[in-house]
Formats: C-alpha cells, structure tokens, sequence
C-alpha cells in the first residue's frame, strides 16, 4: 500500500524530485484518469506547502469542468480563456501568476487565494484539461514549482497514457 512521506527539504530541485517519485509510485499500473487525478491532486496537497487549493480541470464539450480536488469548493465550469485555467488552456502552456488580483479577468472561487500555477494536460496533441493550484500567499510559486509541476503532469500523463482509448478518451 502507498503512503505519502513528508517532503523536508528547503530545496525545491530535491522537494519535486521526490515528489516525482512518489507519484510514480502512487500511479504506478493505475490507468484510470478520474482515480489518477484524485490521487494527485491529493497527493499535491498533502505534501505542497502553502496551498489552498489543488486539483483538476478537465475538457467537457469545449470547456473546463471540475475535477478530482483538494480544498474548498471551486467553480464548476470555466471558458477556454477565461480566468487563469482558461488562459493557459487557450496558449496551450503554463501560466504563473504572483497576485491573482492583479490578473486580468481572473476568477476568485475562494477569496482567500492570492498566487496562482495552471499547467495544461496535453494528450496526442490536445489539451484535456489543467491542473490548478492556489495559494493564499502572494508569489508563492516561481518557475522552479512550474517546472515541478510540469514534471507531475507528465507523469499524470503518461500513466493515463496505458487506459485504454475509449476511457481516456471520456477523460476529456
């Protein structure tokens, strides 16, 4: 059985290597991408410092709908460009975003946020949804937690990859 371990490293290179590890192992021969998803964003939660949210958005009929999560209630549907996990999905690459009051369009599901990181899920060319964290720190993610995050994506990513097509296809 799996059991997260506590990450206790002020370096962030160390901090996602591990955290790459563990998910791996979290994900291992696992291909369902609603159970996946729910384990990592569990998972982020658990082991990532100073977050008030994280979890997924998945594409439904053109638009990002509510997935597997950790923290308050969230926004059921967002529009491909609107808010942060709109954008991203609409420039098909990761946002980053210091103070989300100072984020054009912005969508504030839970007041407390003020930083926010969205990295797309992109499947055999396609978007299929975004993972989304928030913080209520400011400036609480820089590039090395997008590179990081990155990286979780990927692996998401590849242990969906072996569902086979009609699941992961419902997936987005």
């Amino acid at each position: 059985m799996f059991e997260a371990r506590d990450i206790k490293t002020e370096d962030k290179a160390e901090f996602y290597r591990e955290l790459a590890q563990q998910l791996e192992a979290l994900l291992h021969g696992e291909p369902d991408p609603i159970a996946n998803a729910a384990n990592t964003a569990a998972l982020l939660f658990q082991t990532m410092p100073e977050l008030n949210w994280a979890g997924f958005y998945l594409m439904r009929d053109g638009e990002l709908v509510l997935g597997p999560f950790q923290g308050r209630p969230a926004c059921v549907r967002i529009a491909v460009g609107a808010g942060v996990c709109g954008a991203a999905v609409a420039r098909r690459a990761s946002v980053l975003v210091e103070d989300v009051h100072a984020f054009p369009g912005h969508i504030a599901c839970d007041a407390a946020s003020r930083s926010e990181l969205v990295v797309p899920l992109i499947a055999a060319g396609e978007v299929i949804g975004v993972i989304d964290l928030d913080s209520p720190s400011r400036a609480r993610f820089d590039e090395a937690d997008q590179s990081g995050i990155e990286r979780v994506a990927a692996i998401y990513l590849a242990a969906c990859a072996q569902a086979p097509a009609p699941v992961l296809a419902r997936a987005s």
